[in-house]
């Protein structure tokens, strides 16, 4: 039962990462300093305070960054391969008791997967907002990924059932946005 339990925060620190890297670290670094959070040994220096001073500067200055239409484009295209191996070194940081294989294995799968599928979808609406506004849009939209960030790392560490099942209900309703706007669709334009 504990594996199942940390293998929900890990998903959900892991989605979370794929929308900020820094704030799930942050979350876990605070909570892990708080006694709220118990990381695997080989992770324990997460809590450490020099890793919450590096978390905290480098969660402002990310924070800061997505709020510049230009640099958080430039963003979205260069921190897939990163968010990818955060949300897999997040996932396999909770997993306590477990098989190293096992470990690894849950957090390439399911923290890697996680913060994929959440990159992926940030990067969508991030195009989608250049596309549509100019990049205008971009600074409210990156504003509400950041608190959306927060409150889902927090939420996946206190109440994690519900934080992955609020994951998997936005991502049924983005992917029935995008099917809807037919963004996808392989059209082909009629012939006359």
């Amino acid at each position: 039962m504990e594996t199942a339990v940390s293998v929900l925060i890990g998903i959900g620190l892991s989605a979370t990462c794929g929308f900020r890297i820094f704030v799930p670290l942050l979350v876990m670094s605070i909570t892990g300093q708080l006694d709220m959070l118990r990381l695997a040994p080989a992770f324990a220096w997460i809590a450490s305070t020099p890793a919450l001073i590096a978390f905290s500067v480098a969660t402002v200055v990310e924070l800061l960054a997505y709020l510049i239409p230009a640099v958080d484009n430039a963003l979205d295209a260069v921190t897939v391969p990163v968010t990818v191996a955060a949300g897999t070194v997040i996932t396999a940081a909770v997993i306590l008791d477990a098989s190293p294989f096992l470990t690894w294995t849950l957090a390439a799968i399911a923290g890697g997967g996680a913060s994929l599928a959440a990159s992926a979808a940030s990067n969508v609406l991030h195009g989608g907002s250049t596309l549509t506004t100019g990049g205008a849009a971009n600074p409210v939209l990156s504003a509400v990924e950041s608190v959306f960030s927060a409150v889902m790392a927090v939420l996946s560490v206190l109440v994690p059932v519900l934080a992955v099942l609020l994951l998997v209900l936005l991502l049924v309703f983005g992917i029935g946005l995008i099917r809807k706007s037919g963004v996808f669709r392989g059209q082909t334009p009629a012939r006359g």
